[in-house]
């Protein structure tokens, strides 16, 4: 009897030991993550990077090279969506027909890119004097103007307007090289730099398409 009762407290002891120990448990495995500070601050402080990082920056280093860049590369790329959507309508050739989509299609969301660059470096999204850039280089097509490329392309039909438009797209191309290879000597943005030189791998890679598909005219 007398061992019975000298192991009764320690058993005791044991039993409130583990009650105290599965509470403590419990309390940890039944807390809502959510209502825990310290959880709530490592998720959001993990997280942050990727959002900004998905966003995605623009770059605020610029300096005037990059902003005529952006500018007149902005009226090059609509005049040779104009003539592109012509020659989606007039082309006789679906060949050509499918390159003038696809000019268009490129070109379209570059123009909404240089825009954004515009805004946010807080300059003027059109040149200054407005669409008469004739006095800048690459922005003519054999000595002629967008309205009088386009004038003479709008009087053509068939094989004489395919013929045509691949010279004068031909061109227009070159010119977009120049004004890029320009940005490239002279530009300081990151991104405008990376952009002019995808327009130059882009647009010399239509060029040696659009001869190829003269000759065969």
């Amino acid at each position: 009897m007398k061992k019975k009762k000298k192991k009764l407290p320690a058993v005791g002891a044991a039993v409130a030991l583990a009650l105290t120990l599965a509470a403590c448990g419990g309390t940890t495995e039944d807390a809502d993550p959510a209502q825990t500070p310290g959880a709530a601050t490592s998720e959001t402080t993990t997280s942050a990077p990727e959002t900004t990082a998905s966003e995605g920056q623009i770059d605020q280093a610029h300096n005037d090279a990059d902003t005529m860049f952006a500018q007149m590369m902005i009226v090059h790329h609509e005049g040779a969506i104009e003539m592109a959507d012509l020659a989606v309508e007039k082309a006789s050739s679906q060949e050509i027909r499918t390159l003038a989509e696809n000019i268009s299609a490129a070109q379209g969301p570059e123009i909404e890119q240089m825009t954004s660059w515009l805004e946010a470096w807080g300059e003027d999204t059109m040149p200054s004097g407005g669409m008469d850039h004739s006095g800048h280089g690459g922005m003519d097509m054999e000595g002629m103007s967008q309205e009088e490329a386009m004038a003479e392309l709008d009087g053509l039909s068939g094989t004489e307007f395919d013929r045509r438009f691949l010279e004068l797209m031909i061109a227009h191309h070159q010119g977009a090289v120049e004004m890029a290879q320009t940005q490239l000597d002279d530009g300081e943005n990151p991104q405008a730099l990376e952009l002019a030189q995808q327009i130059i791998d882009d647009q010399q890679a239509e060029i040696s398409e659009m001869e190829d598909m003269l000759g065969n005219l």
